[in-house]
């Protein structure tokens, strides 16, 4: 049989790095796309260090030079993870800004997916997984830039799936809750690279922070490599499970809610970001309340 060939990209940190690594690690023939030339260098030594056979390529999914070269690679299992946060108020971020939240999470991954898709569809096998986030499926104060665009994410995978399913292309998704990686911190300091005028902004942006308590990522990974591999097949995958039930809390509220209510008050979401360290971990409480939901 041969053996299937796994392109994961933003695979220079985070996810996408212990994603790739791990599947490596089992013996995957993997292809670690990663942005620039430097992560390729620093990958490609890390894995040695480490035993890892992996083939490493510099992969802007933003850079269309990038995606044509990676079209010529035969990929059957294609993951979808390069993404930037762009955290900021909806009234405040500028136009380049949110412009960029989409190139990078949703142009840049689609374009690089139509071509890749065809050649599976040839083929009549593979799977397309996408890294959205829960962030996709609910949405806070100062995370409108990201989460429209992994809402957007959404959309588009569930209608690719609906597209390639007569053709054997199984399509899923992979949707991560508050894990420590330094992602989301970073969504809350995106600000600082803004060429705006301060005294305009509705918020002070030096007093917020990424609003949740964030856990170990090594579990995100482990889940996200059975999703890869099959071990799991179910289509939207919400990591830890245990937030399936307040994701599907938080979108039933929205059918309840109403456009007068609570107005002149502060959301609980916008004071939390201003009482909340950044890097903060689950308390023990925290940690139990959600081990005895999984």
């Amino acid at each position: 049989m041969v053996q299937e060939t796994y392109l994961i990209t933003g695979a220079g940190t985070g996810f996408g790095k212990g994603i790739a690594l791990g599947l490596a690690e089992q013996g995957k023939k993997v292809i670690a796309g990663v942005e620039t030339m430097s992560e390729v260098s620093a990958l490609i030594k890390e894995a040695k260090e480490n035993n890892i056979e992996i083939q490493v390529e510099k992969l802007d999914v933003t850079d269309p030079a990038d995606r044509e070269r990676a079209w010529t690679w035969d990929i059957d299992v294609l993951l979808n993870n390069a993404g930037i946060s762009e955290g900021g108020s909806l009234a405040d971020i500028p136009e380049e800004r949110l412009r960029n939240q989409f190139e990078v999470n949703v142009f840049g991954p689609i374009l690089l997916t139509q071509k890749i898709a065809k050649a599976m569809v040839k083929k009549q096998r593979g799977k397309i997984v996408f890294m959205s986030s829960v962030s996709g499926l609910m949405a806070d104060p100062f995370s409108g830039p990201y989460g429209g665009s992994k809402f957007t994410l959404e959309a588009f995978a569930e209608s690719l799936s609906k597209e390639l399913q007569e053709f054997n292309v199984q399509v899923a998704t992979i949707n991560p809750g508050p894990y420590l990686t330094g992602f989301n911190d970073r969504e809350f300091e995106a600000w600082r690279t803004w060429r705006d005028n301060p005294e305009e902004r509705l918020f002070d942006y030096t007093q917020l922070a990424f609003p949740y308590e964030q856990f170990d990522p090594e579990g995100l990974i482990k889940e996200a490599i059975k999703v890869m591999t099959g071990e799991t097949n179910d289509y939207r995958n919400v990591i830890p499970k245990a937030m399936e039930s307040i994701v599907k809390k938080r979108q039933k509220e929205l059918w309840n809610k109403k456009i007068d209510e609570n107005l002149g008050e502060r959301h609980e979401m916008v004071q939390k970001s201003i009482d909340i360290e950044p890097a903060t971990t689950p308390t023990k409480g925290i940690v139990n309340k959600i081990k005895d939901k999984l």
